[in-house]
């Protein structure tokens, strides 16, 4: 590990500036905390330094504890891999010395850089600086005294909340709150910090501790009605995650028990978190989005992403005009082609609507609003295309319609144009069947809505080049997208990998089973909304163009139903028109449609599942499992089959595109925590009784029969 060290240098005032290098955020690693020790310890016994002042190089304080240490700790359960920080050097050998320190804090504190900011007895920043105790999204809580010395520096509201939603602020709003004592220039940060250290030593400004300090607390009355409405608010947020009552526990033992007790509550509960399955979970989500940009044959070639600074987008229909705003909101240039001034039209309004959306959110000025649209240029010919980069197909799903585009860009684009479809299913070779470009024809799946999803899926057929695929990807990391490449097949990675969830939904309700504790459980599983309401939201008419592609594709193991066409033949489209499973009314909650009942019971009666007319019995598990097993299954075809290059892409692709609970890690990584062999037992007895719907494949039963895991682990370095 070149380049990761502590210095220290003593100046002529007597202040020893003690600096931490790890790039690119300096990270906190064991061997920077071993650094900081034999410094600061070196600093107290040297006669002519009166004072420190900490910081970090690059102009970055620091982005926290090096996240490597938890995956090291996962893989091998030795907890002596975390070094003792919170009390050893936080309170023994920084807020407890004989000489004071400052923190001069540029750039981010983060984690356990705000940690280590806070022991300090003052902190001066330059104003942009980010300050903020995002462990929880990691499935611990702060480990270096942040749960104690946050509520005493900003007060418990204000702690509470930056803590319990990972919420960074800029260092001018902290200084506001009292977490910051001085906003200065970056080229004055140095010298104002010495000087205060200065000041601290020789009695010119008071020497405080944070970790001692109750001024902010308030009243033990006032802090209980804190908490007890921050633990109500967690309930219902984060049901599932442990560590935010962990965090709730920790701060309510220093505010009745003291700091320091507080401090060892803190570190008991943050090995126990770091042990436990959500922490694994997130982590590996963690490493898995960020391992998405190694594909191999493709990024390891030297290849230089081209610029593109024009696309055009055909279709402005939901995914087109989201797929617009996307590439508006990051400048860059579209051409949105539509067939009719009416539809154009319609197209144009959409995207104006998605920014006036942003702007009444907060995250989008007027004023950006309307220099972004000024990007758009709608257009019903092909006369623009003559200079664009990257050409986005966003049609419906017809194959002759989609061919047809395709002949006609190959036509009118320059030949180094990108040529991407949208298609959520068809076939890439199919759909550029009828032109002589091959190489440079590609998927770019969004999901709705293409604004705000953060998944795109890169498909990649055996001809794409492999500039075209990092081209896109690097297009797709600008729209402030997770770019995922996959092989080529019906419905690619994503949907062929979740057409079982929804079927096997459907399986459950013709078995018997209601459709509202289906989508109770399953939303209490973690998943954002039960596979019904989903279908009431994605609307009917995509169900319906995909059944027929699913059931050829996948002959034998799918399963059959007349529900969707019943519900449509009764009016129901779902979300579109209020009616669907679920009745849905402007500005409130969806409510549970009882009259449905008669569309399920014919369709059960068409089906003819029932035996003896009976419905059958099954707990909770049971509909876990009945419904993700068979998604589990599918995930090992693809696997098995090399549609994907590691499993991790498929947690990260459930995760972001799906909605599959993040402090689950992900699809396959979950079913490593339930183990392949209780998954491959569950499925082959209920494909005894059932049919071939469950039947597992040969990849899970390998690795069942074996006790191999179904994901394979990555390591990359990056910091928290």
């Amino acid at each position: 590990m070149s380049g990761v060290r502590v210095t220290m240098e003593v100046g002529s005032d007597g202040v020893a500036l003690i600096t931490i290098t790890n790039p690119p955020v300096n990270a906190l690693h064991p061997k920077i905390i071993a650094g900081l020790k034999e410094t600061y310890t070196e600093a107290m016994k040297r006669p002519d330094v009166k004072a420190i002042v900490l910081t970090g190089n690059g102009g970055k304080f620091s982005g926290g504890f090096d996240i490597n240490v938890f995956k090291q700790i996962h893989e091998t359960g030795n907890l002596s891999l975390l070094p003792d920080v919170s009390v050893e050097l936080v309170v023994n050998i920084m807020e407890d010395a004989k000489k004071p320190s400052v923190a001069a804090v540029q750039g981010l504190a983060l984690g356990g850089g705000l940690e280590m900011a806070m022991g300090c007895h003052a902190r001066i920043s330059t104003p942009e600086a980010q300050l903020g105790l995002p462990e929880l999204t990691l499935g611990v809580i702060p480990g270096f005294g942040g749960t104690q010395r946050l509520p005493r520096l900003v007060g418990l509201a204000k702690a509470t909340e930056m803590m319990l939603l990972s919420k960074t602020i800029r260092a001018k709003e902290g200084k506001q709150y009292g977490l910051i004592d001085e906003l200065v220039s970056p080229s004055d940060i140095i010298k104002i910090s010495r000087q205060w250290a200065l000041d601290i030593a020789e009695g010119r400004k008071p020497w405080l501790s944070s970790l001692r300090r109750t001024d902010k607390l308030g009243s033990l009355a006032e802090a209980r009605e804190i908490l007890k409405a921050a633990r109500q608010q967690v309930k219902r947020q984060f049901p599932n995650m442990p560590q935010h009552q962990a965090c709730l526990d920790s701060i309510e033992e220093g505010v009745v028990a003291g700091g320091y007790a507080g401090v060892l509550k803190e570190a008991k509960l943050f090995k126990e978190l770091v042990l436990a399955d959500t922490c694994k979970g997130l982590v590996h989500v963690f490493f898995a989005q960020r391992a998405t940009s190694k594909v191999p044959n493709v990024t390891d070639l030297g290849l230089k992403p081209r610029q593109i600074k024009k696309i055009a987008v055909i279709g402005g229909g939901l995914m087109g005009s989201g797929i617009a705003t996307a590439c508006l909101l990051n400048n860059i240039s579209v051409v949105l082609k539509e067939v009719e001034p009416k539809f154009l039209e319609r197209g144009v309004k959409m995207i104006s609507g998605n920014l006036e959306g942003l702007v009444k959110k907060g995250s989008l000025t007027q004023d950006r609003a309307k220099k972004t649209l000024s990007l758009l240029k709608g257009v019903l010919d092909y006369s623009d295309f003559k200079d664009v980069d990257m050409v986005i197909e966003a049609v419906i799903e017809k194959i002759p319609l989609k061919q047809s585009i395709f002949a006609d860009l190959e036509r009118v684009c320059p030949s180094h144009c990108i040529l991407a479809s949208n298609t959520s299913t068809i076939d890439l070779n199919i759909v550029g069947e009828k032109t002589r470009s091959q190489d440079r024809i590609i998927g770019a799946h969004f999901f709705s809505p293409a604004h705000i999803m953060p998944l795109l899926e890169i498909v990649r057929t055996e001809n794409t080049s492999p500039q075209v695929i990092v081209d896109l990807m690097t297009v797709g990391k600008i729209i402030k997208k997770v770019p995922v490449v996959v092989g080529n097949c019906t419905g690619f990675a994503v949907n062929r990998t979740f057409f079982p969830y929804t079927q096997s939904s459907h399986l459950l309700v013709h078995l018997g089973v209601d459709v509202f504790r289906i989508d109770r459980v399953i939303t209490s599983f973690g998943m954002p909304m039960g596979p019904f309401q989903l279908q009431d939201v994605a609307g009917y008419g995509v169900a319906m163009a995909v059944k027929g592609i699913y059931a050829e594709a996948f002959k034998g193991r799918t399963f059959e139903s007349d529900l969707v066409e019943l519900m449509v033949k009764d009016g129901r489209q779902g979300k579109a028109n209020g009616k669907g499973y679920y009745f849905y009314e402007k500005g409130s909650k969806p409510r549970p449609d009882p009259s449905v009942q008669a569309v399920i019971e014919e369709s059960k009666k068409r089906a003819n599942l029932l035996r003896g007319g009976k419905a059958i019995t099954v707990s909770d598990q049971d509909i876990v499992e009945m419904i993700f097993f068979p998604t589990i299954n599918e995930a090992c075809r693809v696997m098995d089959e090399g549609v994907v290059s590691k499993a991790s892409d498929l947690d990260i692709s459930s995760v972001l595109g799906m909605g599959f609970p993040k402090y689950r890690g992900g699809l396959v990584f979950w079913a490593d925590t339930v183990g392949a062999n209780y998954i491959y037992s569950k499925l082959s007895k209920w494909a005894e009784v059932y049919g071939g719907f469950f039947t597992p494949c040969s990849y899970l039963e390998e690795r069942a029969k074996k006790g191999v895991p179904l994901v394979r682990h990555i390591t990359f370095t990056f910091p928290l």
